[in-house]
């Protein structure tokens, strides 16, 4: 059944990266259990710069069906962008995102549906039960997830999966780049959006390599202290900067007056007998200054970032939907 594009209520978004052997196989599992739960739907289908036959499947299963949409983008932009590209051009009012792996099952897609018509916001999937390598992924996936939990404040056990499912508004009033996407609930909690979190399996990839290497971790630590900043100083940067600028002014300020008052006592040559501390105030005198500065242009780019038009951190080469009759006719 072909549903109306202005009445759909389910969006699932698929970013892919050299999925060959995966794009069929989750089409025709996500064909059948949307039809199942009996509502309206779309696939939005990502490409992310795949090499491989990806984008060539991708394109076969939108030329005969009006449900799947399939987007390619230029290059590989990342997971984030991508995932930022599918629900850009998702209409559905609830939004599923997942992995094009098949290491999300889409028979678990009822359980976050259920969650969304409960009230809920943001549904989390939480793999309770991995598969990964217990030193390589399991044990700093624990504790990237442990620290998100602590920096954030939402008491969820899995950051990581991006098998989650949103509400239209809340994920539409979420910028997302670099690798912010594991991030999501976090930053939904800042616009107070409920969060709940659900167990689902994950299975080990049968097909394809993994994309997760040690360097993504780096990566997750330094994202950890940016949301943790974020949360915290978003829209008051002044009130960060601006507060290690004072200390340092004051800092500075009374070492000097410290050297003026030895040297107006004793008459001593300051830079001869305490030249390093000389130095060390004019530097901490300059250098909070400089922190005052930087938070005085942080707060003209908050100002800047809520009145300025919505730059994409992806660039699309096509989009493909098979266009049905009833959207010719219009």
């Amino acid at each position: 059944m072909e549903w109306p594009r202005d009445v759909l209520k389910y969006s699932i978004v698929v970013p892919f990266h050299n999925e060959e052997e995966n794009v069929t196989t989750l089409y025709d599992r996500l064909k059948a259990v949307m039809e199942n739960v009996g509502e309206s739907f779309e696939l939005v289908f990502v490409d992310d710069g795949s090499r491989d036959r990806t984008y060539r499947f991708l394109e076969e299963i939108a030329a005969v069906d009006s449900r799947v949409l399939v987007i390619k983008l230029r290059r590989n932009f990342g997971q984030t962008s991508a995932l930022a590209a599918g629900f850009d051009h998702a209409q559905g009012d609830f939004i599923l995102a997942m992995d094009g792996d098949l290491q999300h099952d889409p028979n678990e897609i009822p359980g976050f549906l259920a969650k969304l018509e409960e009230g809920y916001d943001v549904v989390s999937g939480w793999r309770s039960q991995r598969e990964d390598s217990v030193l390589f992924r399991r044990i700093p996936s624990l504790i990237a997830n442990r620290l998100m939990a602590t920096l954030s404040g939402v008491a969820i056990h899995d950051f990581g999966t991006t098998f989650k499912a949103y509400r239209r508004e809340v994920i539409q009033n979420i910028p997302l780049y670099g690798e912010m996407h594991r991030f999501i609930p976090a930053l939904a909690s800042w616009y107070g959006a409920s969060i709940c979190e659900i167990s689902i399996s994950n299975s080990a990839r049968k097909f394809g390599r993994s994309h997760y290497n040690m360097s993504r971790t780096f990566r997750v630590l330094f994202d950890l202290m940016t949301i943790r900043f974020l949360l915290r100083y978003m829209t008051r940067p002044l009130h960060f900067f601006g507060t290690i600028g004072v200390l340092g002014m004051m800092g500075g300020s009374a070492l000097a007056v410290w050297l003026l008052g030895l040297k107006l006592a004793t008459g001593q040559s300051i830079m001869d007998v305490h030249g390093p501390f000389f130095v060390i105030a004019g530097v901490m005198i300059l250098a909070g200054i400089q922190m005052m500065g930087i938070g005085l242009l942080g707060e003209l780019q908050v100002r800047h970032f809520y009145t300025a038009s919505h730059r994409a951190p992806y660039a699309v080469d096509r989009i493909v939907r098979l266009r049905t009759e009833e959207s010719l006719l219009r």
